[in-house]
């Protein structure tokens, strides 16, 4: 399976350097790198410096902190040497990236304290672009990357952004570096990476609005389906994250899950809500297994987890599931999972989890 990000990285890097190649004569320690607080020397070690502190993480698969150690130029090196090291530690992340398992992942602080392959990718591609924005404004020259370097930096750990006209633009604008027509300017961001739970077999991946687009459209979305495929129910529930996304209404924590069976790294269906809890504190789920995974009671440990996680959060009272009256399995399933039939309308139950 292919490991997506590596390319991007590789890509990032090398517009940074070509960009900023053009500019080494210039003094970068007397000009401030636009809106930071760091000149644009100290801004192109950063740059270096995250991306040698990703590939650690996932090289190390450090679990519970950033490894710990310390990243800095020689006092002599000159700009276009720190291009040299921005060069080198982006092949080091890109290896990385392309080295570290499907399933693995590593610490990263926000929101959920880990990430996969792909997240510090993303992570470092956004860092690549956005201080080569930040160096090219300090030294008064034009910069704008490939846009879909800004897309696949926005469809992975900016879940909650409505797309804007451009990628580029839209991405600035969410990390408080432009203005977008129609739109309140920001002044606070942060990334997200996306949730993931553990449940007895399975791991219950949060699916990114890349994911989701990838399946609505037939794909895999980066998983390895027993029996080859997602079924369609999973990617009807996909069409409906990428509209949520498009509107803006995209929550990580309130969207699709990818079961997949740790044993073998194989997803055996999709698991999620319809939307984020209402002023009343109900949410609705449904789910969907391949057929070739029915019947070994995944979708009853997936739904204990999920119902359960909902629960423990802020203002949610009950979790909600609607069966179609001749959907035996189903109905067995949510009653399993510790779900009462709660009603019954145009040959559809309704069972409910209360907290």
């Amino acid at each position: 399976m292919r490991a997506l990000g590596a390319e991007q990285v590789e890509e990032a890097v090398a517009d940074c350097v070509t960009a900023l190649g053009a500019v080494t004569d210039r003094n970068w320690e007397e000009v401030r790198a636009g809106r930071l607080e760091w000149d644009c020397r100290r801004t192109a070690e950063h740059i270096a410096s995250d991306l040698i502190a990703y590939a650690a993480q996932l090289a190390g698969r450090a679990q519970d902190a950033y490894t710990p150690f310390a990243f800095g130029l020689d006092e002599d090196t000159d700009n276009t040497g720190a291009l040299q090291v921005i060069t080198t530690t982006g092949a080091l992340l890109a290896a990385a990236v392309r080295t570290t398992p499907r399933a693995a992942r590593a610490f990263h602080p926000y929101p959920f304290r880990h990430a996969n392959r792909e997240g510090f990718a993303a992570m470092g591609v956004a860092e690549v672009l956005l201080h080569t924005h930040d160096i090219a404004e300090g030294l008064g020259i034009g910069y704008e990357p490939p846009a879909g370097l800004a897309s696949f930096v926005l469809t992975r750990i900016f879940p909650r952004i409505r797309p804007g006209p451009e990628p580029w633009p839209t991405l600035l604008w969410a990390t408080g570096r432009g203005d977008l027509p129609g739109r309140q300017p920001v002044t606070a961001w942060k990334w997200s990476n996306n949730p993931v739970l553990r449940s007895e077999r399975l791991t219950l991946e949060g699916v990114t609005p890349a994911t989701a687009a990838d399946l609505s459209l037939a794909g895999d979305g980066g998983y390895e389906w027993v029996g080859g495929a997602a079924a369609e129910g999973t990617r009807e529930g996909a069409g409906i994250m990428v509209k949520q996304y498009e509107e803006g209404a995209f929550h990580p924590e309130w969207g699709m899950y990818v079961l997949v069976r740790r044993e073998d790294d194989r997803a055996v269906g999709a698991m999620g809500f319809h939307g984020a809890p209402g002023a009343d504190g109900r949410v609705e789920i449904g789910y969907d297994l391949v057929p070739g995974a029915r019947g070994n009671g995944y979708a009853t440990e997936a739904l204990r987890t999920l119902s359960h996680r909902a629960l423990e959060q802020d203002g949610v009272r009950t979790v909600v599931a609607v069966v179609e009256q001749e959907n035996v399995p189903s109905q067995n399933v949510v009653a399993r999972a510790g779900f009462t039939r709660a009603g019954e309308d145009a040959g559809q139950l309704t069972y409910e989890l209360r907290g």
